[in-house]
């Protein structure tokens, strides 16, 4: 008996989703913390330590202004971090911490926070092999990352090369999926249900603004990544700011909340919802590193293209966007539904109210139907942004897999098509199958990660020796002075 589409999609997306939940489950999660907990082990705490100098690093004039900058490279270390965060910071902080919240508890905001701890020494790490193993392109860009970091640092190279050809598939798989299709059909969604535009019409604009923004390359993604995600993110960051300061005499029991779901080994919130600590911890986790990214390889692409006199010093400046993401944008989410009270809310068919229509509840709360066009907007913007930095993800991972100028432009005009395509289309079987994707991107970095810490350590005591400790005698003797 021959099976008909419909029951064999059906069929295929099940074993889709059942694959994912393998690969996003609790092994990966362990290896993803406990890589970022020995590499902090290993580093002695730095990237912890070095946080505040991190970020004064973000905002220097050598970081900033390209032109100034002599150092190898393609882009400002700014604009090499503004890509990687245009990439990072999307529909995760806005619907993925509402789910959290609604799957883990208020709990699950303390777990993104501990990942994100630890996550500041594997994106540290990442990006400090990505600067370190470069190499230019037949163009004479930089190109780098963990297929590059393996390629170049493995000593048995079949293994080394096995890994990084994987890797890179999965990211061009990715880009499509994660990076493109889901987040175009996730703008398209929120602006008809509060502008009522009609999604074709979205995708066939969007669509456009991308086709021109990748026309030149890294350089004009860096440009236009500087400007939208400081704005973007302010933006967002206002508004939930308003919806705190105004709920403010429910934060405190909000808060409590969240550090009584954290650890509690029973359910919380009177036994309505069932929260916990396991699913706290698992949500937390998962919703933190699928939002900052950290340990999965994306971000260490853009790092690899920084003007920088220093691996270590594109290091710090990079894993300050695990900081940003997580700590800021995915706290000040988090704070909103936690003080706003609209947490375990039921809808008209009687499920708990999650993802974005959670965070819209949040901000109604306060702001009535201005909530709603805060929240659609920002979705807008974290997601256009997130389309730009995972086409150059994907253009990287497939130069390396093709080593030719010409895919790199049939890559750039596809991607921007798939923008219409995904705006238009039902997207379960392939958010699954890019999900999965996106996931087994981190198993091979990793591996390149553990067998390659010993560079990363090298490279770090490298530089505290040749500027880090300079450099904070002499702001110690400016101030002082």
């Amino acid at each position: 008996m021959v099976m008909d589409f419909d029951s064999f999609m059906s069929r295929f997306s099940g074993i889709l989703s059942n694959v994912n939940d393998f690969v996003w489950g609790p092994v990966m999660l362990v290896l993803l913390v406990g890589t970022g907990v020995f590499l902090m082990v290993r580093l002695k705490f730095r990237p912890l330590r070095n946080l505040g100098y991190a970020l004064r690093q973000v905002f220097s004039k050598h970081s900033i202004k390209k032109e100034h900058n002599a150092d190898a490279g393609d882009i400002s270390p700014f604009q090499s971090l503004m890509t990687a965060l245009a990439a990072t910071i999307g529909t995760g902080n806005i619907v993925g911490v509402a789910t959290a919240m609604t799957l883990g508890g208020p709990g699950a905001l303390f777990w993104m926070w501990i990942s994100a701890l630890f996550g500041l020494a594997t994106k540290y790490g990442e990006s400090v092999l990505a600067v370190y193993y470069r190499q230019q392109d037949q163009k004479g860009e930089m190109s780098g990352g963990p297929m590059f970091s393996i390629k170049n640092g493995f000593k048995v190279k079949w293994l080394g090369a096995i890994l990084a050809g994987a890797f890179a598939v999965f990211a061009v798989i990715a880009s499509f999926g994660i990076g493109n299709l889901t987040q175009i059909n996730s703008i398209a969604d929120a602006v008809l249900g509060t502008f009522n535009i009609p999604t074709w019409i979205t995708g066939l604009v969007i669509a456009v603004l991308v086709g021109i923004v990748l026309l030149g390359g890294i350089q004009s993604i860096g440009k236009v990544s500087s400007k939208i995600v400081p704005v973007m993110a302010v933006f967002y960051a206002a508004g939930c700011i308003i919806v705190i300061v105004l709920k403010l005499d429910s934060l405190p029991v909000g808060v409590g909340q969240i550090m009584d779901s954290a650890f509690s080994p029973a359910s919380v919130l009177g036994g309505v919802t069932g929260f916990t600590f396991a699913s706290a911890l698992r949500f937390g986790v998962a919703r933190g590193v699928f939002s900052n990214e950290a340990g999965l390889g994306s971000a260490p692409i853009a790092a690899a293209a920084a003007k920088t006199d220093h691996p270590c010093r594109q290091g710090y400046i990079n894993m300050t966007g695990t900081f940003f993401d997580t700590i800021i944008v995915c706290t000040l989410t988090g704070l909103a539904i936690a003080g706003s009270g609209v947490l375990g809310s039921l809808d008209a068919s009687g499920e708990f109210v999650t993802g974005a229509s959670l965070t819209i509840a949040a901000f109604g709360s306060v702001m009535g139907p201005a909530g709603s066009y805060i929240v659609t907007i920002g979705l807008i913007l974290f997601a256009f942004s997130t389309i730009l930095g995972w086409s150059y993800y994907g253009e990287k991972s497939l130069e390396y897999l093709t080593h030719s100028i010409r895919a790199r432009y049939i890559y750039r005009a596809v991607f921007a098509g798939i923008v219409f395509v995904g705006a238009i289309t039902s997207l379960k079987t392939v958010w699954n199958f890019s999900d999965t994707a996106n996931g087994l991107m981190a198993i091979p970095n990793l591996i390149c990660l553990l067998v390659l810490s010993k560079v990363i350590v090298q490279q770090t005591n490298d530089f505290d020796e040749k500027f880090l400790k300079r450099e904070k005698m002499m702001r110690r003797q400016a101030k002082h002075s």
